[in-house]
């Protein structure tokens, strides 16, 4: 037991809750204060509460919910997960992700079970115990568990989660818990005033279902008034120095170093009641700050997607092409091309024109491909680097089965799959049959349901030795992040490799291909994972940070 009265092996726990209105920046208060609480020697780790129905988002669509990020251990997760290991480090697990779904098919599963023995399932006791028993997982591997509860305080799907974490909080000693609210301080210009009111309502709001907030965070595009901060601390039964401004950032980047400066991390550790705090070490945070501040160049890189109307859905990999950037002190100003307008284009060149780099990112079903597949044959034919991530690099490799293997038909199963059963293409890219997890064989069929049947999470690769992946790795056995259903057949690896497609990586047994390239192209890869689910920061991934050195390269050339 230590001076706070909490035990040194039980982790103390920050709920983090939004109100006014959504999209305030939760997931980003809540990695920017792991990030600080790091900074200051403690341990931490992020969760995300989810109010929606759906059981994980990996069936949402792109549009409706943004990117899926997903686990080394194979969980299709919030977007959320992303930032958090972004701005920590620490890799996200299973139980760091749950929705209202889950915890209701988990129950629902119980009952049937007969796990309950013949009592009537109620939200309160069987769910809310269902989600504190998600609470508890890990509590003694870590000095904090931070908790973000998605959507806002009022919305009538999230109440189970704030009544469970409300007796949760009970459920603890004293001092083991505390509430962060985050809300809106809007600016009326007509009057010239920041207005606390809605954040005064969304206090009341979180104080009528029995929680209190100890730490104020208030959104505003205006400094906040002395006099103001003081109303808000008042009326909202918290201290001052608990009222901590949020304003608008430059890049995201900035947020733990802006967070440190109004006095978050202090105000966390005041509540709970840890003196004298460890002072911080933000060196990194400077010198990634320093870096994003002050690049040397900039660089034209296009994303050929489907999903460019909402950037959201290629999150992690703009970022991925940030953090390139900062290891290379080049801006890199990503351009979003929709992959569709190129569909029905005999000339993509006037499209690509200007790039020194080109992505084409994963995605699902028929639409755009045929406009991917012309975006791969223009970066091969012209020498720009190329980086094809899942969906991306199946059609290089079908754009080089058409094109420099001459099988003109060359396509893949899904979309044939897509076409009621009527075979269009020589599939060159077939449905996973099955694969190795671990000790044991998975096997798929072609009509298994959508959700949770892909080959997700983690899994080794061997590289070619003297590839240029190997070189780009440093090594030839890796281990990456996968969320795919369709498989680039083997059958035809021979053909490719006398054309000049290297398969310079590979699943350790041989079966899978991981990578492709082109050894007469200055940078032309297509990876079967996603890379840019590991990258941050201030550890750049290894692809993602010579792709850019080589977008670098060909500005100079231009």
């Amino acid at each position: 037991m230590n001076f706070t009265g909490v035990p040194d092996h039980m982790a103390r726990y920050i709920f983090i809750t939004g109100g006014v209105v959504s999209s305030l920046g939760k997931g980003l208060a809540s990695a920017a204060l792991g990030a600080l609480l790091q900074a200051r020697g403690f341990s931490v780790r992020l969760r995300k509460l989810d109010p929606y129905l759906n059981v994980d988002p990996g069936t949402m669509s792109p549009f409706e919910h943004g990117e899926v990020f997903v686990t080394d251990d194979g969980a299709e997760t919030d977007l959320d997960l992303g930032h958090y290991e972004r701005f920590t480090g620490v890799a996200a697990r299973k139980t760091d992700s749950i929705s209202s779904g889950r915890v209701y098919s988990t129950v629902l599963e119980k009952e049937r079970r007969g796990d309950y023995l013949g009592k009537t399932i109620q939200v309160i006791p069987h769910v809310t115990n269902e989600i504190k028993e998600f609470l508890h997982v890990g509590d003694d591997e870590v000095d904090f568990m931070l908790c973000e509860i998605g959507g806002t305080v009022g919305d009538i799907e999230g109440l189970p989660f704030f009544e469970a974490i409300r007796q949760f909080s009970h459920d603890k000693p004293r001092g083991q818990c505390i509430f962060m609210h985050l809300t809106l301080l809007p600016y009326l210009a007509a009057s010239g005033e920041l207005k606390t009111k809605p954040t005064q309502h969304s206090v009341k709001e979180l104080q009528s279902i029995g929680i209190a907030p100890d730490i104020l965070v208030c959104r505003s595009e205006h400094p906040i008034p002395e006099k103001e901060r003081e109303k808000i601390a008042l009326f909202c039964n918290v201290r001052k120095e608990a009222v901590v401004a949020a304003y608008d950032l430059k890049t995201i980047y900035d947020a733990p170093l802006a967070y440190h400066a109004q006095g978050l991390d202090q105000a966390v550790l005041d509540a709970f009641q840890i003196s004298p705090a460890p002072k911080p070490d933000l060196t990194v945070w400077r010198d990634v700050s320093d870096r994003i501040h002050n690049p040397e160049g900039e660089v034209r890189v296009a994303i050929v997607g489907k999903y460019t109307q909402l950037e959201d859905a290629y999150k992690s990999i703009a970022e991925a092409l940030t953090h390139g950037g900062m290891a290379n002190r080049v801006k890199v100003k990503v351009e979003w091309v929709d992959a569709e307008v190129f569909d029905k284009a005999e000339d993509v060149a006037p499209h690509l024109e200007g790039f020194q780099a080109i992505l084409v990112p994963g995605g699902f079903g028929e639409r755009g491909t045929e406009g991917k597949i012309k975006a791969a044959q223009y970066a091969r034919e012209h020498q720009v680097p190329y980086l094809g991530i899942c969906l991306g690099m199946q059609m290089a490799v079908i754009e080089a089965a058409r094109n420099v293997a001459g099988l003109a038909t060359a396509g893949s199963e899904e979309f044939d799959h897509e076409s009621s059963g009527k075979k269009r293409f020589e599939p060159v890219v077939y449905h996973l049959k099955e694969w190795v997890q671990g000790n044991h064989k998975v096997e798929r069929k072609v009509n298994d349901d959508k959700g949770g049947t892909m080959r997700l999470g983690s899994y080794d690769a061997t590289l070619k030795e003297g590839s240029h992946v190997a070189r780009i790795y440093g090594t030839t056995s890796i281990d990456e992040r996968h969320r795919h259903r369709y498989e680039v057949d083997t059958a035809y690896r021979e053909q490719l490799e006398k054309v000049g497609m290297t398969f310079s990586g590979m699943s350790p047994d041989g079966k899978l291909p991981e990578i492709v390239e082109w050894a007469d192209h200055p940078w032309f890869i297509g990876v079967q994972f996603h890379p840019e689910l590991k990258s941050k920061p201030f550890a750049p991934h290894p692809l993602f940070k010579d792709f850019v050195r080589a977008a670098k390269e060909m500005s100079r050339l231009v």
